[in-house]
């Protein structure tokens, strides 16, 4: 199993080395032919509109072509650019998960947090850091909301595309990841 992490901004390295722990090939993305040979793709946390700068058109359509293919794991920015519509402000996003998202809805740097929380992935809380975190405003019908925040969705899954609002990547715990390779096993949509 090979899984690709999107590398243009945000603690790719975070995801690449969780990944590794987990013994998976982890592969760094930066252009379009990096996306051959990739069972799946995490996109991290950044800026997103930073994304769709960096990203160039011929590396935004194979990453679009890619979340509508194959098993796609996007956090904080990355679950803004896998949205179906995003707010504040409204911005393109990849429509691979049926969710409205609204940027920077927990505030500013200094209201970053770790709250636990319950989730289906266990019967531990799920620890969950939020760094200038989105709020998913709306699931669609087809989304299963695997994880709650005071009554909101942090982490959600339709079909083999999976969103967080929060880093798992800078928490001990593995279960998020899991869960993701767990979509990677089983292959594409």
């Amino acid at each position: 199993m090979i899984v690709g992490v999107l590398a243009l901004q945000g603690d790719f390295e975070a995801h690449r080395n969780r990944l590794r722990e987990l013994g998976v090939v982890a592969k760094l993305v930066r252009n379009p032919a990096d996306f051959d040979g990739i069972d799946g793709l995490v996109i991290p946390g950044g800026e997103s509109t930073t994304f769709l700068k960096l990203l160039g058109e011929r590396t935004l359509q194979e990453l679009n072509d890619f979340v509508h293919a194959k098993p796609t794991f996007g956090t904080c920015a990355g679950a803004i650019m896998l949205a179906r519509e995003v707010d504040n402000p409204p911005q393109p996003g990849l429509n691979a998960i049926d969710i409205t998202i609204r940027r920077n809805a927990y505030g500013r740097q200094i209201d970053s947090s770790i709250v636990e929380a319950p989730s289906t992935l266990g019967s531990e809380p799920l620890e969950m850091v939020f760094i200038r975190a989105p709020r998913i405003e709306s699931v669609g019908n087809e989304v299963e909301v695997l994880a709650k925040r005071d009554g909101d969705p942090v982490l959600v899954r339709q079909g083999s595309v999976m969103a967080a609002t929060f880093h798992p990547e800078l928490s001990e715990d593995k279960r998020v990841h899991l869960e993701f390779l767990r979509l990677v096993k089983n292959g594409t949509r």
